[in-house]
């Protein structure tokens, strides 16, 4: 029973090294994205695109389904 209470506070220390290691990578800004901004523009056309091209594609099928 006593290595229950061990494993358990071992654990317990475990968790809180982890969470304050997390803390503070995310106050020194380990976890900014500092790449994704720099390409962001060169995909958004890319997005108008696939829009743009499914919207004409369904405005030119119901076009031609109204011609019927």
């Amino acid at each position: 029973m006593n290595i229950i209470y061990m494993l358990l506070a071992i654990s317990v220390f475990v968790a809180i090294f982890f969470f304050v290691a997390f803390l503070y990578s995310v106050r020194k800004g380990q976890f900014d994205d500092t790449h994704t901004p720099a390409i962001r523009m060169l995909f958004e056309d890319e997005l108008v695109k696939d829009v743009n091209a499914k919207s004409d594609t369904t405005s030119k099928s119901t076009v031609n389904s109204s011609k019927k």
